[in-house]
């Protein structure tokens, strides 16, 4: 067996590997403020596209994916994470659990030359803790299907290696790359996957991608694209986020002189409405515009997408303005709430709060959520989005200047209820809602 050394990035005392004698492990660790979105190591190669796994069947025998990172595609669709905090390009075991199993299927028997490994987060969940076995399924007694407790050496599987990249000493947040060189044939791979700390919820790994590389297939020289991507500070390193036009270079001008001076304002500012107790909000997000992202916009935990095609239609109109909601989403962090025995945030205030710090707050003079007399009969409260933000408008003109900041809290607590308004108005949602219809059918003052 034979050992790279750790990267020179990182202090790295100590690690554990079990091995065959011929398999060879490498393992590089980039700290924090080394770590970028290209996974460039000294040592282990870069993620590949077309390797073998992106082909291949994942399949999770054990343990329960959390629902705020990704699916298993994550791990062989060849895409990645642009910053250290991003859950929803990664893929992680459901916190406070012990990990799990995550089987392989190349589809036919290969000659494997490396299956490289990636990480990426600024805490415990970036180290790896995992048992790597293979089979070419016709061992006798093989059971494609090795669920835990069952050990997979006792049904027809192999143990490759054992890999604990955890420092003994220092952070150990950062990207982590491993390879392992030359396991042998297999069809089938198994990941038997631990958790980083002994003690906590969340020591479960963001995976960022897994390869397989196939030493039949031809060696292509990957040129990958130039990654067009600014990442800025806000409040002197505060908070940081990344803007990504890798796929719409077009937009990168804009996104520079325009977009990102106006994200580094309102970031913080919206951050500051939204507080509640022993909350801290993300202090980092990403903002890319991909061909991903079919509607205009979406959230996901501190990740957002735009759509390219939309954008550049946008540019003079509403694209700052759709990109400062989706700020609201990033500081909201309604998770809590999914929680047993807490209630759901109501869907239409959920999106309404964005839209009225995005009308009201940040482009009053565009009097985008103006409701003429003549619609006043058909409005709802809670139709969400711009009626909604008319609706919290009012109420806030006449009852109560920290409506949002109570209704944001008590939802992100998981303790919201309709009594709310009431304790806060004096009038149930429905008294004020029927208010704000006459005083919309009385049209605005002269």
């Amino acid at each position: 067996m034979k050992i790279i050394p750790y990267s020179l990035l990182a202090v790295f005392l100590g690690f554990a590997v079990i091995a065959r004698a011929e398999v060879k492990i490498t393992i590089d660790h980039l700290d924090k403020e080394h770590a970028t979105a290209g996974f460039k190591f000294p040592h282990v190669p870069a993620p590949r596209r077309g390797d073998a796994a992106a082909k291949a069947v994942f399949t999770l025998l054990d343990g329960q994916r959390d629902g705020g990172g990704g699916d298993l595609d994550k791990l062989h669709d060849g895409t990645l994470p642009n910053i250290d905090d991003e859950p929803a390009a990664n893929f992680f075991f459901q916190a406070g659990t012990e990990g799990g199993r995550i089987l392989v299927d190349l589809g036919s028997v290969i000659d494997i030359r490396e299956v490289n490994t990636y990480s990426w987060h600024s805490g415990v969940r970036a180290p790896q803790v995992w048992r790597l076995y293979a089979s070419d399924g016709k061992a006798p007694g093989f059971s494609a299907q090795p669920k835990r407790p069952a050990d997979p050496a006792t049904l027809g599987w192999r143990l490759v290696a054992s890999v604990d990249t955890r420092p003994k000493e220092g952070p150990l947040g950062g990207q982590y790359g491993v390879s392992i060189s030359d396991p042998g044939a297999a069809r089938y791979l198994l990941f038997d996957v631990a958790r980083t700390i002994d003690v906590g919820s969340f020591g479960q790994t963001f995976f960022s991608e897994i390869d397989v590389l196939d030493r039949a297939a031809p060696e292509v020289v990957e040129t990958p694209p130039v990654q067009l991507t600014e990442s800025v500070d806000i409040d002197g390193g505060a908070s940081r986020f990344t803007v990504d036009t890798t796929e719409t270079p077009d937009l990168t001008d804009w996104s520079h002189r325009e977009l990102i001076p106006a994200l580094q304002k309102w970031y913080p500012l919206i951050v500051k409405m939204l507080p509640s107790n022993g909350f801290t909000a993300p202090k980092t997000f990403s903002i890319t515009f991909t061909d991903r992202c079919k509607g205009v916009a979406a959230t996901m935990g501190n990740r957002i997408e735009g759509s390219p095609g939309w954008y550049r239609e946008q540019l003079k109109g509403e694209a700052i303005g759709s990109l400062v909601h989706e700020l609201v989403h990033v500081a909201q962090q309604y998770g809590h709430a999914r929680q047993p025995g807490a209630t759901h945030p109501p869907g239409w205030l959920v999106e309404g709060i964005p839209d009225y710090i995005r009308w009201y707050l940040y482009e009053p003079q565009s009097k985008g959520c103006e409701i003429s007399p003549k619609r006043a009969a058909t409005a709802r409260y809670d139709a969400s989005y711009r009626v909604s933000a008319n609706f919290l408008n009012f109420v806030i003109g006449k009852y109560d200047k920290e409506l949002i900041r109570e209704l944001n809290a008590a939802m992100r607590e998981g303790r919201y209820d309709a009594e709310l308004w009431k304790k806060r108005t004096g009038h149930t949602v429905e008294e004020l809602a029927d208010e704000w219809k006459k005083a919309l059918e009385a049209g605005p003052p002269p």
